[in-house]
């Protein structure tokens, strides 16, 4: 006799997304990994599903309720619902036609997994596109998800490797950073560029080098990016005539395992980094980025809600969860103005080898990008692999446009090697 599927209620970061969903702004993660050689997509095909029997936690699917019940919940399923690994029609653009696939198709809640796997052939090798409905996974989940399917499918280990150690500057003591703008303050948004008709999300993916700095030095790697990020809006915004305003710039923080044991789902807390306009219009590099670690720093260090407070308070069953979406759509949209100006994702090194064996190899790259939906409409998501930084530059094509977004990306670049040079 079958049993009822457990059923798990939603956390907070997965009702906050389920409530907020916008058909023209799909709520996706995208993850593309580029691999040297070929792929059996049956082979795939059996290891995915074997990496979801290891990992259950993705077998999902949104249960079905009565419209006064006081929560979604999951219903954890034993198997796939569908058929999530598909292979793309040949083409010259199958490419670029299965990215926007990815990040235009949402997989929808009602069938386990939420997620869609489409290989992509060619002489150069194979790329893997994952699509992702981002109410149910992040992308470090997923990533977990397709390191047990490279070690199913290859045979080869892809245990994390430990994180490399690099000597820091000891942290000054902690105090209060009066330079900052005040919390209330309104964030500037990101200037319109030139937007077309289409709705959805552009995405531009590059490969850069890992940016320098010196031994000992007082900041991280994920610093230079945050004040590439801030240096790159407020000069996109100065061009475009943007009043002058202080940037905030979201930041995730996960502080999961890696290993075969990590917690799948929506697992990081966000944070929010603040810029003045006086030290992004005439900004002294070395200060900027010691600065910028200060606050980093002690962002990561406080204890906060995956989505702050008020989110929280939203998310508790005082009212049936189809009156607190409402509530929650009104709440959203009435702090427009003090959202975040942009988000930066870095993922850091890629923990895991992606190493799918002998034939198709392990994997040279791997792009990452997060929703721009507005009133942010621009994200940046970064990832390094084989010692090169994976940079993701995604916008909502109701702020930018395709050109804008490539001008974006060249900003980002700019910046981010001039933080190398600062001493």
């Amino acid at each position: 006799m079958s049993t009822a599927p457990t059923r798990v209620p939603f956390p907070v970061v997965d009702e906050i997304s389920r409530h907020c969903h916008h058909r023209r702004e799909p709520e996706t993660i995208h993850i593309e990994i580029r691999l040297p050689g070929p792929l059996d997509p049956a082979r795939l095909r059996e290891a995915f599903a074997g990496a979801l029997e290891r990992h259950p936690r993705a077998l999902m699917r949104e249960a079905e309720g009565p419209w006064f019940r006081r929560r979604y919940e999951w219903e954890l399923t034993d198997t796939a619902d569908v058929d999530v690994v598909r292979v793309a029609p040949p083409g010259p653009d199958a490419l670029g036609d299965a990215r926007a696939r990815a990040l235009a198709r949402v997989p929808p809640l009602s069938a386990a997994p939420p997620i869609r796997l489409e290989v992509v052939a060619g002489e150069a090798g194979t790329v893997l596109l994952l699509g992702i409905n981002h109410t149910a996974l992040d992308g470090p989940a997923c990533l977990r998800l397709l390191a047990t399917t490279a070690e199913l499918y290859g045979g080869r280990d892809n245990t994390p490797a430990a994180h490399p150690v690099r000597a820091v500057a000891p942290s000054p003591p902690v105090v209060r950073d009066l330079a900052t703008p005040a919390p209330w303050s309104r964030p500037a948004r990101v200037a319109p560029g030139a937007p077309g008709a289409a709705p959805g999300d552009g995405v531009l993916v590059a490969e850069l080098a890992l940016p320098g700095r010196p031994a000992g030095a007082g900041y991280t790697v994920n610093d230079q990016l945050m004040v590439a990020t801030a240096l790159t809006v407020a000069q996109w915004n100065r061009e475009h005539g943007a009043r002058p305003r202080p940037l905030r710039i979201t930041m995730p923080v996960d502080d999961r395992p890696r290993d075969s044991g990590m917690p799948i789902g929506n697992g990081t807390r966000l944070v929010d980094v603040p810029f003045t306009v006086a030290e992004l219009r005439f900004p002294t590099l070395p200060d900027l980025l010691r600065r910028t670690a200060a606050r980093t720093r002690d962002l990561k260090a406080r204890p906060r809600p995956q989505l702050g407070r008020g989110a929280a308070l939203l998310t508790t069953p005082w009212a049936p969860v189809a009156c607190r979406a409402v509530v929650t759509r009104a709440v959203r949209r009435a702090c427009g103005p003090w959202t975040s100006t942009t988000l930066l994702s870095n993922i850091g090194r890629v923990p895991y080898p992606l190493d799918f064996g002998e034939e198709a190899g392990r994997a040279r790259a791997v792009w990452l990008s997060a929703p721009a939906r507005a009133p942010r409409g621009l994200t940046f998501t970064t990832a390094s692999t084989g010692g090169l930084l994976h940079l993701s530059v995604r916008w909502s094509r109701s702020v930018l446009g395709d050109e804008d977004g490539a001008r974006v990306g060249d900003l980002f670049a700019h910046h981010l090697t001039a933080t190398e040079a600062a001493s």
